[in-house]
């Protein structure tokens, strides 16, 4: 049996009222040359329609592409995990619509994790791709790579900042009956928050030769145009923070206080050195004499 009739890779596509992404998605994994895939559309809250016509286009791979409409919208991780829901697949990958892919994405992704039994996912080389609207459409305006120094995935590094994008990473399913799946009480960062629960147990591998997964960005679009890096920006602040104060409260709650409020003063006096070194003798002298009139006002 091909891979084709028995598919090792699920892909869940999340889109709402952007037919014209989704029909570009769907061209982009439809162009994959490793073919055993299937994918699930979850529709969050948007019309219906042009979403079955999207599928229609693609009538050679209709038994491989399924839909799931939401009738009011649940959010990024609800319609991630809708998703997931239905896959049984060996690995899974969001391909949000925005984004795109080298044809050969699946074929060395796949390959990777045959070949590291042990890694629970792979991660690709991102580039990110800038595009600008021109006519009812979008069309590249320029290129920049993302975290180009990146060599490895770890999980020190992630704990600073997420390294990934969700279209650079493809993993294996079991994950989520292990771990769960991805939190709904995050509005963003909810690929990052899931990728630290992996990195706590497991070793992710990565592929960095070229360019595999293209990150697209619409820098001043707003609305369900835009590009949930700008649009969900406050979001994203919002909840980067709540994730790292639930960790903090539950290294405290067994650990105690003492280490977190100790590095909290060495990192605040450390920054406060290096700005100190960067201003001239005459804006520290200057600094200084407001300081002791301060105290002699006091």
């Amino acid at each position: 049996m091909s891979d084709v009739d028995e598919p090792r890779v699920g892909i869940v596509i999340r889109t709402k009222n952007r037919p014209w992404f989704l029909r570009r998605a769907l061209a982009d994994i439809v162009a994959q040359r490793f073919e055993g895939w299937t994918a699930v559309i979850v529709n969050d809250g948007g019309d219906p329609a042009p979403v079955e016509q999207a599928v229609t286009e693609h009538s050679g791979t209709a038994n491989r592409l399924r839909v799931v409409h939401h009738e009011a919208p649940r959010g990024r991780s609800a319609a991630a995990n809708a998703g997931l829901a239905v896959l049984t697949t060996e690995f899974v990958v969001l391909h949000d619509d925005d984004d795109l892919w080298d044809p050969d994405f699946l074929r060395a992704a796949v390959d990777r994790l045959d070949a590291h039994p042990g890694d629970a996912g792979v991660m690709v080389r991102t580039e990110i791709v800038y595009e600008a609207e021109r006519d009812g459409a979008f069309v590249e305006v320029g290129r920049a790579p993302f975290w180009p120094e990146m060599t490895s995935v770890s999980y020190g590094e992630f704990l600073q900042v997420n390294r990934a994008v969700p279209i650079g990473h493809l993993y294996r399913r079991r994950l989520h009956d292990e771990l769960g799946g991805y939190r709904e009480d995050l509005d963003a960062v909810e690929d990052w928050e899931f990728t630290l629960r992996v990195l706590q147990r497991y070793d992710i591998g990565f592929l960095g030769a070229r360019p595999l997964a293209f990150w697209m960005q619409r820098r001043g679009v707003a609305g369900e145009l835009g590009n949930s890096m700008f649009a969900l920006a406050a979001d994203h602040d919002i909840y980067d923070r709540r994730v790292r104060d639930e960790a903090l409260r539950a290294w405290v709650r067994g650990q105690g206080d003492g280490l977190p409020l100790y590095l909290a003063r060495v990192v605040r006096d450390e920054v406060a050195r290096q700005l100190d070194e960067r201003l001239s003798l005459g804006q520290r002298a200057a600094r200084s004499l407001r300081r002791l009139r301060d105290r002699w006002r006091r």
